[in-house]
């Protein structure tokens, strides 16, 4: 990646506060019952919170399933993040790619509920470890 200190530290911030961020817009989009985006934002919240903690410890990635991947290798494999955030972070990945890409498929109010405190838990968990490294 090639990023100076400073830069790589700005990097992991502005990928938090955009988890951040798209964690806030769910219970909105719930209310006005975009129940899709809704779900498609919970995604981004664990990509964006991901991707923050990969950049955090110079991990490069470029692609979605790469940072899934990534994830995976350097966090879960050594235990350093619960297999359930793995999980969690799997069935939103394929949640995500089905509702915005195939067709009939329709996400309610509870289809998204379920994701609203684990991922809570996963972006609060995530700035633990970028905090304690």
């Amino acid at each position: 990646m090639g990023l100076k200190e400073k830069e790589r530290k700005d990097l992991v911030k502005y990928r938090l506060e955009k988890a951040r961020n798209a964690f806030a817009e769910v219970p909105v989009l719930i209310t006005n019952q975009f129940y899709g985006t809704a779900m498609n934002r919970l995604y981004y919240t664990c990509f964006y919170a991901a991707t923050a903690l990969l950049v955090s410890e110079n991990h490069v990635t470029h692609t979605h399933s790469g940072a899934k991947t990534s994830l995976g290798l350097h966090f879960i494999k050594n235990n350093r993040l619960d297999k359930s955030f793995a999980k969690l972070y799997d069935q939103l990945f394929n949640l995500r790619q089905r509702g915005d890409y195939d067709d009939w498929i329709y996400i309610n109010e509870e289809d998204n509920l379920p994701y609203i405190e684990p991922v809570k838990q996963f972006i609060k968990t995530i700035e633990n470890l970028i905090n304690n490294t």
